[in-house]
């Protein structure tokens, strides 16, 4: 009796999913705020809903070189920035104090003002 009230359903939440996955899903808009006939904001809303594989198919693999999401997870491309900082600062420091060391002391010169 159930496949007389509904004879048409025949794809589940896992089929549709499994289509818009394989296919794509482009949602496209634009929201645009004008105040006196003068625009004041506008927000461009692009969103693409694939499985991965669709992705590279159509060129989209950002996440590959993303070093926020490669090598270690969340925050190891900004540990690795800043350890790269650091020794810079240190040899900026090191160049200071040698230049330092090397420049001879003066005292400024007195002004004849009277």
């Amino acid at each position: 009796m159930p496949e007389l009230v509904n004879p048409t359903r025949s794809h589940g939440l896992v089929d549709i999913l499994d289509r818009v996955l394989d296919k794509g899903l482009v949602i496209a808009g634009d929201i645009k705020i004008n105040l006196a006939n003068v625009e004041l904001l506008t927000i461009q809303i692009r969103l693409l809903v694939c499985s991965i594989d669709k992705a590279e198919q159509i060129g989209l693999n950002w996440w590959r070189n993303d070093p926020r999401l490669t090598a270690g997870g969340p925050g190891a491309g900004m540990v690795t920035e800043s350890a790269a900082v650091e020794a810079r600062l240190a040899r900026i420091e090191e160049q200071l104090t040698r230049l330092a060391q090397t420049m001879p002391i003066t005292a400024p010169a007195k002004s004849s003002r009277k």
